[in-house]
């Protein structure tokens, strides 16, 4: 699987602005695209450091914090009419210190100003427009804000006005805000309140919730606008293993369903977009992030195994396909987004439209196809000669169609009185054009940056994904990313991981949620390959992030290193949000350790983390799913089921092959190989040592907590007793 030749990267955006004989400010330096897309506008930016905090003390200006990513929609827009306004811009330069934050390269920094942001106004978002005291503590703070008064809000000059007057004449007021917002962030990040013991009870309240707010005409959960929510999901399946209710079942199946049929999902290029606008997932916010890919390929991944159905697998291929041919780096790594703008062709780059390159009006789908293909496409994906979106107030979409499969290739074969494998060619032959038209059109534009956390995602889903459709590119892609993060990633003098990596440039210390997902990723690859080099690493950065992050009195991980620079407060996120909680995820890879390695330690830092979290859990179990997958597996006894092979040997493939196949999320897969691998292990659970193939045939031993059944080598029955098995047992 190769990359595709992206023709709207961070490159040709450079090349047009230098073109234009545009001034650049400090940002043209950084690596970042969402930075480098503001290094020509006249605001003096500064990055993120020591150098824009010294000038703000030394001229004795409040500083002015602008937070988002690159593909935020209303980022661009604040942008275009604000930053790029060359009065706004003066009077900026004047009044303030700006300094400009990618927040995915510095998502802990985000975290702190949204958390203040929420507590100010009770809402929040990006971009994130925020205003700190010389300390670093903010005093104001509000997302997008407009250059003109609009709808009651003042504009951004009118605010820069008033704050200049009252810094040079009533300073106090800041300062008491500011120290008020820093107490309230102090006791949001340490308020877990009491240690609990969290039990099946919360997961009884996780499923109530989803229950709840679900929504029986269209899938999802809640009204529009409408996020895909894969955790969930797979907390949901978990929950129907545990306990058989069908209804968990049915409303994954059927929410994973409407999200593929809808057009949330690229019916022609493959992969998600970030959310539906609508309730019925037709009408999305255009931009793809690599982690979305990673997380809905999990979800369809997991469906398919406790479902068999083959359109389950299907969205996994195709996802994977977009990720491997429009995210993927040439040396293995997965870039981070594509945008949701993009013009409506190269001849006017900077005449920018949400979601141009995906739609269609019914005369470029007639003039595109033949008349059979036309019709049989129009009917199948609701393409209609006047548009099909019918909720849109803006007047965005006029006379344009977002592809949606409003039917099956049997309900199609049906109206045109044709057989379905026809049907099938006719639609093959169609999206073939169409995919190949809309390729020559301008693409939005491309995140090319490289991080840890996503790309640790991203692994995992390929490695699972290896594990169940038994496809070796899938296991090729996920070790690529892997090894050039641990090839690459270090620095070369402290030996500190590093987040972020971008044209050769490697910078800012790694955060938990890094650790975590990385983690994750190599525990799958070895679960995947069953490489013992997988599983030393897993040890090592487990060990690694138990020193920098552990909070040993309290339970759980600090989100980042102490960083002597940001004293605000030092968080230890407990939610998930658009990504699962790095506590979370770091909680489940000590439980999967220690039932690999039987280190006791890491079950009691796991033990001690679930009940710091345990209060959230109970009052907010649809926050915290994540978590509750954890607690999910902490409840069960542990399960291993060891190889006893050679890798190389088909049988054993075959043995891994079908247990892998089967939705299990309570054991841990391990071999006896009899070489490197078998000594690692027996190192450490020294009945490792005795485990050895009956008959010269590869053999499983199926045990709870290292204490196994008798040995087997025939597969149906390895099958029927791993199935025997059933939902896991619970604690009283």
């Amino acid at each position: 699987m190769t990359s595709h030749r992206h023709t709207n990267t961070v490159e040709e955006f450079l090349r047009r602005k230098r073109a234009e004989g545009k001034r650049t400010n400090r940002l043209i330096d950084e690596k970042s695209p969402y930075l480098l897309q503001h290094a020509f506008n006249p605001v003096e930016w500064y990055p993120w450091g020591q150098e824009a905090f010294d000038k703000a003390r030394r001229e004795d200006k409040p500083i002015f914090l602008s937070i988002g990513y690159s593909t935020c929609y209303w980022c661009h827009v604040m942008e275009r009419q604000v930053f790029e306004d060359e009065a706004i811009a003066s009077l900026m330069n004047r009044r303030v210190v700006s300094v400009k934050v990618d927040r995915e390269e510095l998502p802990a920094v985000d975290r702190v100003y949204m958390s203040a942001l929420m507590g100010m106004t009770g809402s929040g978002g990006w971009p994130m427009s925020m205003f700190l005291m010389h300390d670093l503590r903010p005093f104001f703070g509000a997302t997008y804000i407009p250059p003109t008064p609009q709808y009651g809000r003042a504009s951004f000059p009118e605010i820069l006005e008033k704050i200049h007057e009252l810094w040079t004449t009533d300073r106090q007021k800041f300062s008491d805000v500011s120290q008020r917002l820093s107490e309230f962030l102090r006791e949001s990040a340490t308020a877990s309140g009491e240690q609990l013991q969290a039990d099946v009870v919360a997961l009884e309240k996780g499923y109530e919730s989803f229950r709840r707010s679900y929504d029986t005409a269209h899938g999802g959960f809640g009204s529009a606008p409408k996020f895909p929510n894969p955790t969930g999901l797979m907390f949901l399946l978990r929950y129907y293993r545990r306990t058989g209710t069908p209804e968990a079942l049915e409303m994954v199946l059927r929410t994973l369903d409407r999200m593929r049929s809808g057009g949330i999902f690229d019916q022609l290029g493959g992969g998600f977009h970030r959310y539906a606008t609508d309730a019925a997932w037709h009408v999305p916010h255009f931009e793809k992030m690599l982690y979305d890919q990673a997380l809905c390929a999990m979800a369809y991944l997991e469906a398919y195994q406790i479902s068999g159905r083959e359109q389950d697998a299907a969205a996994v291929r195709e996802i994977l396909a977009y990720v491997g041919l429009n995210l993927t780096d040439p040396d293995g790594g997965f870039w981070s987004a594509e945008d949701a703008e993009n013009a409506p062709d190269a001849a006017s780059p900077d005449k920018k439209r949400e979601g141009a390159f995906y739609c269609w009006s019914k005369r470029d789908i007639d003039e595109s196809l033949t008349p059979e293909e036309g019709e049989v496409f129009a009917y199948m994906y609701d393409v209609q000669a006047d548009g099909n979106v019918v909720a849109d107030p803006h007047g965005a979409f006029g006379g344009i169609n977002i592809l949606q499969r409003l039917h099956t290739a049997e309900e199609t074969a049906g109206r045109f009185s044709s057989p379905v494998q026809r049907i099938e060619q006719v639609l093959g032959s169609a999206r073939e054009k169409l995919l190949r038209i809309r390729n020559q059109r301008m693409r939005p534009g491309l995140d090319d940056k490289i991080l840890v956390s996503w790309n640790g995602l991203m692994a995992s889903a390929c490695a699972r994904a290896f594990q169940v459709l038994r496809d070796p590119a899938y296991l090729h892609m996920a070790e690529r990313a892997v090894s050039l993060i641990i090839r690459n990633m270090r620095d070369p003098v402290t030996n500190v991981l590093r987040r972020r990596f971008r044209s050769g440039d490697v910078r800012f210390e790694a955060l938990l949620e890094d650790y975590a997902y990385l983690i994750q990723a190599v525990i799958d690859l070895y679960e995947s390959s069953l490489d013992i080099q997988w599983l030393k690493h897993a040890i090592a950065l487990t060990d690694e992030q138990i020193d920098i992050f552990l909070d040993r009195d309290q339970g759980g991980f600090f989100d980042a290193r102490r960083d002597e620079l940001f004293e605000i407060v030092r968080t230890k996120e407990g939610y998930d949000g658009a990504t699962p909680s790095g506590n979370a995820v770091a909680l489940l890879n000590l439980l999967r350790l220690a039932a690999m390695v039987h280190d006791t330690r890491y079950k009691e830092i796991a033990e001690q983390s679930l009940r710091h979290f345990g209060q959230r859990m109970m009052a907010n179990p649809q926050g915290t799913t994540q978590f509750l997958i954890a607690l999910d597996r902490s409840l069960a006894n542990p399960r291993q089921v060891i190889i006893a092979g050679r890798p190389d040997d088909p049988r054993t493939q075959q043995f891994l092959g079908r247990i892998q196949s089967k939705f299990d999320p309570y054991r841990v897969l391990m071999m006896a190989d009899g070489g490197e691998g078998q000594q690692f292990l027996a190192g450490r659970v020294p009945f490792f040592e005795e485990l050895r193939m009956i008959g010269g045939r590869p053999t499983a031993y199926v045990c709870r907590d290292f204490v196994c059944e008798l040995p087997i080598n025939d597969i149906d029955l390895l099958e029927e007793t791993i199935k025997k098995g059933g939902a896991p047992a619970s604690p009283a």
